[in-house]
């Protein structure tokens, strides 16, 4: 089955849409197809790269060319045009299409370029889909040229099945771009289960998207902790009313879970495991950071969990297919487990992320995880946001220190020396000496990624 024949499985009622900053087009309109349906011989067999400065063209074109073309390429709109070639040749692209025909002129090379016009047609015939399509996404590292990671429609369906009890009428959205990973599982919640998706729009301020959501009655969102933390200090949070509150992509430390508490106290709150690589391994419900050990080692469940040298590895039919360039390294070991380069640590019968493999300070010859030092930080009930970065030392090599966005001072507040004073206190009080920072500065804001990760100098 295609996509859109699931969607079509799980019901057409006239209540069902996808909505961006401009509008909302109902699912069983496209019934009839859209007007890519016009010239689909152009997609059959293809590799089709799908670039477009909205999300909503891009899910009307998955939802049309799956079963069709032979690859998908699902560009994330940051994606610099300059890299475009590059991606286009790795990919083997037959076909660009694109809203924006100007951005990419010059660089589409042997590729056609088309527009991806979504008119809906009113025909009602529907092109055949005999063709198990490819997915390619992009990783979502904050650093280096991202990979591109082979899925295929059933590895990203498989994290579906996971007990989440949810009315046909959800309404489903997230902070993610649906063309990453993290996004793309939403939609697939929203498309396949029966409910409708609110995509987020670079067009409109977090503000103007929070009430969006809440006015077209978001029940189940998603996004980053650094998603969250902005959304929590726009003062806009409470224009919704959602349901089901979950959080991945980043460590989701015991401040940021407790905040979203506060804020939707009718809401459960989850957080989630998952990678572009190895798809997603579990969810967290019972609002604690970290995970129970009894995950690591367990048998019979849809993924399985193992930490070697301290790092996870997960094994699972929702792995991709690998990588697609055969020049980076196997995704899975011989044993099929995929190495996420995700540190935990195993404390009174529960396992904490630490931080990543590559992202260590050497403070002397000690590692010192950045995640580890942040979720310490954002306990203090007036840090809004943290980033612990290296700081080159003639003695040690590097120390640590630390930026901090703080909550809008005033009268009744602690001025920043007192609020640095509590929350080198509390540094020294839970973190070995080389962990805690040398300086904390305070900034107006940190910079978050489009995936949605806080943004971390490169060393």
């Amino acid at each position: 089955m295609a996509l859109w024949d699931f969607i079509e499985a799980a019901g057409l009622p006239g209540h069902r849409f996808v909505g961006d900053a401009t509008g909302e087009i109902h699912l069983a309109s496209l019934k009839g197809g859209t007007s890519l349906a016009d010239d689909i011989a152009l997609f059959r067999g293809k590799s089709v790269l799908i670039r477009s400065a909205g999300q909503r063209p891009a899910v009307l074109a998955l939802a049309e060319l799956d079963g069709v073309a032979r690859r998908l390429v699902l560009c994330p709109a940051d994606l610099p045009p300059e890299s475009l070639p590059g991606v286009i040749a790795e990919a083997d692209v037959d076909v660009l299409l694109t809203d924006d025909l100007d951005a990419v002129a010059g660089l589409a090379g042997s590729a056609k370029v088309a527009p991806c016009g979504m008119a809906v047609r009113h025909t009602g015939v529907r092109p055949v889909r005999d063709t198990e399509s490819e997915w390619l996404l992009f990783t979502s590292g904050t650093t280096g040229r991202p990979k591109m990671v082979v899925h295929s429609l059933a590895s990203l369906t498989g994290p579906l099945q996971d007990g989440l009890k949810v009315s046909p009428d959800a309404v489903w959205s997230t902070f993610y771009d649906v063309r990453r990973y993290g996004g793309l599982q939403i939609l697939m919640r929203a498309l396949l289960g029966g409910g409708s998706m609110v995509l987020s729009d670079t067009r409109e301020t977090l503000a103007a998207f929070l009430a969006r959501a809440g006015a077209l009655g978001v029940t189940h969102i998603s996004g980053t902790p650094s998603h969250w933390r902005r959304a929590l200090m726009s003062g806009a949070a409470n224009a919704m009313h959602p349901d089901y509150v979950r959080l991945s992509g980043e460590v989701a430390d015991q401040g940021i879970l407790n905040a979203l508490r506060q804020c939707y106290p009718a809401a459960q709150i989850a957080h989630a495991f998952a990678s572009t690589e190895a798809g997603v391994a579990f969810d967290v419900r019972d609002g604690l950071a970290g995970f129970p050990a009894v995950l690591v080692g367990a048998q019979g469940g849809a993924a399985e969990i193992r930490v070697v040298d301290g790092c996870l590895q997960i094994r699972s039919n929702r792995l991709a297919q690998g990588y697609l360039n055969p020049a980076h390294a196997a995704l899975r070991d011989a044993d099929g487990f995929v190495d996420t380069g995700d540190i935990v640590a195993l404390r009174d019968g529960r396992y904490y992320f630490i931080g990543r493999r590559e992202g260590q300070i050497n403070v002397g010859g000690q590692k010192v995880h950045p995640e580890e030092v942040e979720a310490v930080l954002n306990r203090h009930p007036m840090v809004q946001m943290s980033r612990v970065l290296a700081r080159p030392s003639p003695i040690t090599g590097a120390i640590v220190v630390a930026d901090i966005v703080v909550q809008t001072l005033s009268e009744a507040m602690p001025d920043f020396q007192t609020i640095s004073a509590q929350i080198m206190a509390d540094c020294r009080a839970m973190l070995p000496p080389h962990k805690v920072p040398a300086m904390l500065r305070q900034v107006e804001a940190l910079e978050v990624a489009a995936s949605g990760k806080l943004v971390r100098p490169r060393a």
